[in-house]
């Protein structure tokens, strides 16, 4: 990987980091509402992922903001989303929980753990039956890995050979459940020998993952059926805004905090690629006028209309269906 791709990551996961706690913080003022899941310690995963797949198809969990952005999603329309208005992604209508951008074929946020597997499958299905190059990606946590939904989509995934890669982002903890209390084991991708081929991954390690997913993307696109990537990451933050997250020692945070992913990647880029640490601060002050400029402009955007409460309840017109 070259100096510029590994500054654009560092620079991904910083803009995601800052953007992330601005949301925490306007939250916490009252001017983001409804339910908010931050993704703060995983940024490896999510910007690693984001980065090596590329223009197929992605299906994502709730913990979504960071995806987004790192798919090509303005910050200022995620920001936006997240203060209901107008001018959000989702023209805020979906929150922090629902994300969607069909033109940049993010079809993220389901708020039903482990509900969007199926989807995926679908979708794959499709991508199968069009001969389409880039396949699908279905990123979930470890806890959906318990759900019926999880197991009928590696059944059929599997039996049809359909190009989609199983993301398993395993942080440990399902809300406050820790994983090996309801499973006899800490991989989970153990559950999918049987069906697929299976990767396990640092996912503090950006390039880790980067390099584990490209892998899992060129295995699906050269027509040999799903494959399992696992990630082992942490949480920094409680479940929700609304978890304080107390089923965790400060300790076991504090553990998990000293493998920071973004000290890591800007450990590389100081001594392998030989920038200093003023050029690397320079992509964080970078990121931070972006997330500044987010929230202004989500702070500015208008509300939704009443009137347009009932708008795309129903479809009106479906195109380039085939019969």
């Amino acid at each position: 990987m070259d100096k510029r791709e590994v500054e654009e990551i560092y620079y991904l996961m910083s803009l995601g980091r800052k953007f992330e706690y601005a949301a925490k913080e306007h939250y916490m003022s009252g001017e983001i509402s409804g339910f908010l899941h931050l993704d703060i310690g995983q940024e490896a995963v999510s910007v690693g992922a984001m980065r090596a797949f590329e223009h197929g198809d992605v299906f994502t969990t709730y913990r979504e903001h960071i995806l987004a952005i790192a798919k090509g999603i303005e910050p200022k329309a995620v920001m936006a989303e997240l203060f209901g208005k107008r001018s959000g992604v989702s023209q805020g209508r979906g929150g922090s929980m629902h994300l969607f951008e069909p033109a940049l074929h993010f079809y993220g946020g389901d708020a039903i753990v482990g509900g969007h597997l199926p989807n995926a499958v679908g979708c794959a299905y499709a991508r199968k039956f069009q001969k389409a190059q880039d396949g699908v990606m279905a990123l979930f946590g470890d806890g959906a890995t318990n759900g019926g939904a999880f197991f009928e989509s590696l059944n059929i995934a599997s039996a049809w050979k359909l190009p989609l890669l199983f993301l398993c982002e395993n942080n440990r903890y399902a809300i406050g459940t820790e994983i090996t209390r309801v499973a006899p084991f800490l991989e989970q991708s153990k559950k999918a020998e049987p069906y697929m081929p299976t990767i396990e991954v640092d996912g503090n390690d950006v390039i880790a993952v980067y390099e584990a997913v490209k892998e899992a993307r060129s295995y699906i696109q050269k027509g040999h059926g799903p494959i399992f990537v696992e990630a082992f990451t942490y949480r920094w933050e409680g479940h929700s805004m609304s978890d304080a997250a107390r089923y965790r020692s400060p300790e076991e945070v504090d553990i998990w905090k000293s493998k920071d992913p973004l000290k890591r990647v800007r450990k590389l880029l100081t001594q392998q690629y030989e920038m200093s640490e003023d050029e690397v601060d320079e992509l964080d002050k970078k990121a931070q006028a972006v997330v500044d400029n987010a929230v202004e402009f989500a702070t500015e955007s208008e509300e939704p209309g009443v009137d347009e409460l009932f708008d795309n309840i129903f479809v009106e017109r479906v195109e380039n269906v085939q019969g």
